[in-house]
């Protein structure tokens, strides 16, 4: 158990660190104002909207992950065990 509970962190550790880089570069106005969940940028260029679309795949991706290893993983097992 304790490698699907690595599995999951080093996921979440990663998919956060990539949503919170991108988000950082594109969704902070000011130091003094809203930071990481600003609104995204109105007129993206290309390359913006490829930062944006990797940066909600990368939460999603953290938050599945890690759900994926620590929940249905494990459940899939003892239900596996409990009904073999």
């Amino acid at each position: 158990m304790a490698d699907e509970f690595m599995k999951g962190f080093a996921i979440l550790s990663v998919g956060i660190l990539v949503w919170m880089t991108f988000a950082g570069w594109y969704n902070t106005e000011s130091f003094y104002d809203t930071q990481l969940v600003a609104p995204n940028p109105e007129d993206p260029g290309t390359f913006t909207a490829l930062a944006l679309i990797v940066k909600d795949a990368a939460l999603y991706f953290a938050l599945l992950g890690a759900l994926t290893f620590w929940v249905i993983i494990p459940a899939g097992r003892r239900a596996r065990a409990h009904y073999a």
